[in-house]
């Protein structure tokens, strides 16, 4: 017996062993590529010559989507970047849409509430479905686009809208009552989501056909005004094509981020309608690049949408040098925080500079620069969505980086050299 537990011990150390050898052997090997520390530093005074600040931001002429990403969904100066880089292209580039990637119904809440609706800017914010979005910042800007349509000349009022799919709510809610506005009998949708339940009568088919038949009838109603009603119908049946998918990590994202670029030009275009040539997007970074994909022929969001633009899509993207980021710590709801460094040269550069935030236009800088080949070649830059794994993401820092080219796949990156996390609000706030 004492030989057999000898020998157990002996295994335990061994594995252990070859575990640890292991690490060091991958940390060793990947020091160069996103291993640990900090990482190269890009040419310091060659980031302050160019570097600028938000208001230094010129969307160029023919515009028709500004994109900005944000290197994570949990720290409080991306979040803030969303109102602070909206209103200066609400000020210098006629834009009055905001687009967040959020559900689509639920972001129709918030419209009503920039638009005098009940209820507060808090509880709005909350309805957009996703934790990332209950915040101070997430409220701040809506009540400054609530602010301001209560001034705004006619015709030019702020819109908010969602390009997201992932969640049905309230799609079904204001479906159901903007069909009956325009007299199509929702006896059966009624059935399906009842009284703010889905119905476990119906199966995936059933509800698909009946949305369907809603859809038809709104469509050849002929009425007027009839594109967003139509349009809640299109988005419960795309989140019912997403649920269809059986290997999401190898089809489902693409297919989401297809559907959420048909959804942008659905925004785009209905702006135009009420006069309007270009709208604001925001969302990760991993959606607004415009040279991403999953595979191939699977491009990201930003990638069909500057497909289709060309140079009418201009894509900003956001990088930290550190992050003391909010991530969920399991699937209980409960977020906890955790520090990352990007291992970006440029964002070295930046917090080496003295800047806490910095705007770098790609295009301002001349090809005689230093500056321009370190923004074209590969880099690692920090990327943190709303996954946290303590042991892959500690051993293999690479884990939570892109190998990208940054002029590849942004017009220009904001920095920000320390970023704090975001506090999120109790659901009955």
């Amino acid at each position: 017996m004492k030989q057999n537990k000898k020998k157990k011990h002996v295994v335990i150390r061994t594995v252990l062993l070859l575990v640890l050898a292991a690490v060091i052997i991958i940390g060793c090997t990947f020091s160069h590529f996103g291993g640990f520390g900090t990482g190269p530093c890009a040419d310091t005074e060659e980031i302050v010559k160019y570097a600028g600040q938000i208001e230094d931001i010129k969307i160029p002429e023919g515009t028709r989507i500004v994109a900005l990403g944000e290197a994570t969904h949990g720290n409080r100066e991306f979040q803030q970047l969303k109102l602070d880089v909206f209103q200066e292209t609400v000020k210098n580039a006629g834009v009055r849409a905001f687009a967040l990637e959020g559900d689509f119904g639920g972001c129709e809440y918030v419209n009503r509430y920039i638009h005098g609706g009940d209820g507060t800017a808090e509880e709005a914010a909350a309805a957009i479905g996703f934790a990332i979005y209950r915040t101070n910042e997430m409220a701040e800007l809506i009540s400054w686009m609530r602010e301001y349509n209560e001034s705004a000349k006619p015709g030019e009022d702020l819109c908010f809208y969602g390009f997201d799919i992932q969640r049905y709510e309230y799609n079904y809610e204001y479906l159901i009552e903007s069909a009956k506005a325009f007299g199509v009998d929702t006896t059966e949708l009624e059935k399906v989501w009842n009284d703010g339940e889905l119905s476990d009568a119906y199966d995936t088919e059933q509800r698909e056909e009946i949305i369907a038949r809603v859809k038809e009838a709104l469509v050849s109603s002929g009425k007027e005004d009839v594109n967003k009603s139509i349009h809640f119908a299109d988005i419960l049946l795309q989140n019912i094509s997403l649920g269809k998918v059986e290997d999401f990590a190898a089809e489902g994202n693409a297919l989401r981020d297809e559907l959420m670029a048909e959804n942008t030009l659905w925004i785009l275009e209905q702006e135009e309608k009420r006069g309007n040539n270009c709208i604001f997007i925001s969302g990760h970074n991993g959606h607004i690049e415009q040279f991403g994909n999953y595979g191939v022929d699977q491009k990201v969001m930003g990638n069909i949408l500057a497909d289709e633009l060309k140079d009418g899509y201009f894509a900003i993207g956001t990088d930290f040098y550190k992050t003391d980021c909010n991530l969920p710590k399991g699937s209980d709801g409960k977020r906890v925080t955790h520090t990352f460094y990007s291992y970006d040269p440029l964002a070295k550069a930046a917090k080496k500079a003295g800047y806490d935030t910095c705007w770098l236009d790609f295009s301002e800088i001349p090809e005689s620069s230093g500056l321009k080949t370190q923004v074209t070649e590969y880099c690692y830059m920090g990327s943190l969505g709303e996954y946290y794994s303590p042991i892959f993401m500690n051993l293999l820092p690479m884990s939570y980086r892109v190998w990208r080219s940054p002029a590849e796949l942004y017009d220009g990156v904001i920095f920000v050299t320390e970023a704090h996390p975001t506090e999120i609000s109790p659901l009955n706030q």
